[in-house]
């Protein structure tokens, strides 16, 4: 199994190595045939041999560092569309970059044309190249068969997620932790690929991970809250035993600092940026029914502050004529035709740059809910409370490594992953992972109708 786990790993790394290796030739011809001739011809650079390999190298650490950053090198791991759609924005950025560099080299704005060949090059090569890799993957390494201990809990949403990728694990079989420890063990030594622990009781988790650990079986176990907790703590050695230290408050005041400024700066330039394109929106929104450009509504930021949050109305005016707050379900009939479009794109977020200027919120952290469905989820999850020790935010965790219609219960756990691992690189990881979101349209699919109706603890 180990020898096995090897060669995929080993082979993942040399597709994803020969997948960069060409891009980066790509890049080497236009700069031999375009751009170095071009600075030479005005004479801002004549360079030797190391010069082209310095170039040339930090073009590939670029694109490692944004590949890596965005998952390229996943492949196998991930679907084919989220390696291209990660592979896309990696080579966006670095060839972003890299123009600016020879804009500089050159004190003067370069051609554009020749960058925008190495782009379309790169993507035509990229769609060809995950499709064939992760074909040839999954034709020579079988699905995963996986074993699913669970206990009083339905598994059927589990199942069904790792069924969803069924070209990298099939659900071989399941039995409920009530059939006994001795009886679950030896299910798990009939040889499955890996074990899934859904929702079983601590000390039989603890018992069946150790078990596991000393056989080198793969598992998969959705963790507790408390295990997130632990996840973030800082490790000491005050005394010759490991001790973990998980603190009383959320974010260092060095932390909150560098946070505050990122946020200013990054809504200020993006409120730039994004201005024709809000005055576009608002002019169609009020167009299409007369009705209010903007909708404020109460929501909760840090430590459970009530404040006004500002959205491009994507709904009808009476959209909530009964005053009964509801989170909107797929297909739902209160959204315009405008309104699924700016949902779709995300615009109809963008006036809450205002919030973040104002301090209400942050860049990055846990979506602010309203007060009544705040009130809901306390009731069957008091942990909520938790997500509100930081400011609520723009884009989050949760809002990257989720789905709109993911369960409260977890959402909850993904924003309180980002709490207790905060770290000014998380923040600006986050953000660009947010790009590659708005193009994924099942992150912004409404809820089913059994959530909108009831929220019930997992």
């Amino acid at each position: 199994m180990k020898r096995m786990e090897s060669l995929k790993r080993l082979i993942i790394l040399q597709l994803s190595l020969i997948g960069l290796l060409f891009h980066v030739g790509v890049y080497a011809y236009y700069w031999f045939q375009e751009y170095y001739p071009y600075l030479r011809y005005h004479g801002h650079a004549n360079f030797y041999f190391k010069g082209h390999v310095l170039i040339l190298l930090i073009y590939f650490v670029l694109l490692l560092f944004f590949a890596s950053t965005y998952g390229v090198l996943k492949i196998g791991y991930l679907k084919a569309v989220d390696v291209f759609i990660s592979e896309f924005f990696s080579l966006l950025f670095a060839n972003v970059i890299s123009y600016f560099q020879i804009s500089l080299m050159a004190n003067w704005i370069v051609p554009v044309r020749p960058v925008a060949k190495v782009m379309f090059v790169q993507t035509v090569f990229s769609i060809v190249w995950v499709f064939v890799c992760n074909t040839c993957y999954f034709r020579v390494f079988a699905p995963r068969e996986i074993l699913v201990v669970h206990g009083e809990r339905p598994i059927d949403d589990i199942v069904a997620k790792f069924e969803s990728r069924k070209e990298k694990y099939k659900v071989g079989s399941s039995i409920n932790i009530s059939e006994g420890i001795v009886r679950v063990k030896k299910e798990i030594e009939k040889d499955y690929g890996a074990v899934v622990l859904w929702d079983i009781p601590s000390a039989e988790r603890n018992n069946l991970l150790k078990y596991c650990y000393s056989r080198s079986i793969r598992v998969y176990m959705m963790p507790k809250i408390s295990d997130v907790l632990v996840k973030g703590a800082t490790q000491l050695h005050l005394f010759d035993t490991p001790i973990y230290l998980t603190r009383e408050y959320a974010l260092k005041i060095e932390q909150r600092i560098a946070k505050r400024m990122i946020d200013l700066i990054c809504s200020v330039l993006l409120l730039v940026i994004a201005s024709p394109f809000m005055l576009i929106t608002a002019i169609a929104i009020k167009l299409y029914d007369g009705g209010p450009v903007l909708y404020k509504q109460i929501r909760c930021t840090m430590g459970q502050r009530e404040f006004y949050i500002m959205k491009f109305r994507s709904m009808r005016v009476d959209a909530e004529k009964d005053g009964v707050a509801r989170l909107a379900s797929k297909n739902d009939s209160r959204i315009t035709p405008i309104g699924k479009f700016i949902r779709a794109t995300r615009i109809d977020e963008l006036p809450q740059l205002l919030n973040i200027v104002r301090g209400d919120m942050s860049f990055i952290g846990p979506r602010p809910e309203r007060p009544e469905i705040i009130a809901q989820y306390l009731e069957d999850m008091p942990e909520f409370a938790f997500r509100m020790k930081v400011k609520a935010g723009l884009a989050g965790y949760a809002q990257v490594y989720g789905k709109y219609n993911t369960t409260p219960y977890d959402k909850l756990k993904l924003d309180l992953t980002y709490i207790e691992q905060y770290s000014v690189w998380l923040d600006l990881k986050l953000m660009l992972l947010t790009l590659k979101i708005l193009i994924k349209p099942e992150s912004t699919e409404g809820v089913d109708s059994s959530q909108v109706t009831a929220i019930r603890k997992k």
